[in-house]
């Protein structure tokens, strides 16, 4: 493929997975992109995972919510081992949205390997390009994971506002997909890390007929009930700027 325009989300369905990948690749040039959804690594991921409870605890309730094969997981976002301790805890097979910048670290052979789906924010044909990857992985049967906060809070205890743009999107195009939430809280009472889970029961959402607004606040209210979560209506990247334009004033 050597046309450079652009492809919507309709002209990359028509599109063989080896052709969308290629489009992939080719969007998120000097990044390695793994394959999203049929990754082979996951047994091998698997026995890393478990080398982790070493330094990691995790417990997990409402798993058995989930039902086999595609699903969508809407979670909070807190710590760096988010997707980690939920495969950790469930045995799941999840391709996750991952911002692209987390391939251009140490981590990045690990997320290639694993398939999960680089997106970079403000930039349209890649966000179209990731939301087609994720309808593939999807129809394979593998669950799909987002953090629509979109960066880490600042807070453990508190949900920020949940950007729409990619969660909605999502939603609509696999409206028979079932939708659960995973609200993660982590503490350190000692040398390990413990972290705890909890699943929801598949939302009553109908992604057909409900408003962005509704299809948001569905997953707002069942994240800030399973994590027992205060929640900020302002975006976690606000809060943070906000906290570290006032820690270099109070420097100054």
């Amino acid at each position: 493929m050597t046309d450079q325009t652009p492809l919507s989300r309709e002209d990359l369905a028509q599109l063989s997975y080896d052709e969308a990948l290629a489009v992939g690749r080719r969007l998120n040039e000097g990044i390695r992109i793994g394959k999203p959804g049929p990754s082979s690594a996951w047994p091998f991921a698997h026995k890393a995972f478990d080398v982790l409870r070493v330094k990691i605890s995790v417990t997990c309730t409402g798993a058995d919510h989930v039902a086999p094969g595609a699903a969508i997981l809407v979670a909070n976002h807190q710590s760096t081992w988010d997707p980690v301790v939920t495969v950790m805890a469930t045995g799941w097979r999840v391709t996750a949205f991952t911002k692209a910048e987390w391939y251009d670290g140490p981590a990045a052979r690990f997320f290639s390997l694993l398939g999960q789906i680089p997106i970079r924010r403000g930039d349209d044909a890649e966000t179209d390009w990731a939301l087609d990857m994720a309808r593939r992985a999807l129809a394979a049967g593998v669950k799909v994971g987002i953090y629509p906060e979109g960066t880490r809070g600042p807070d453990s205890d508190t949900l920020y506002r949940l950007h729409q743009r990619v969660l909605v999107p999502l939603l609509r195009d696999n409206p028979d997909v079932p939708v659960h939430t995973v609200a993660a809280r982590f503490s350190q009472p000692g040398r390990r890390t413990v972290a705890r889970i909890v699943v929801s029961p598949r939302l009553d959402i109908d992604a057909r007929t409900m408003s962005d607004d509704e299809l948001t606040t569905t997953a707002r209210d069942s994240l800030v009930a399973g994590g027992g979560l205060r929640y900020v209506d302002d975006y976690a990247f606000r809060v943070k700027r906000a906290r570290a334009a006032e820690g270099r004033a109070d420097k100054a």
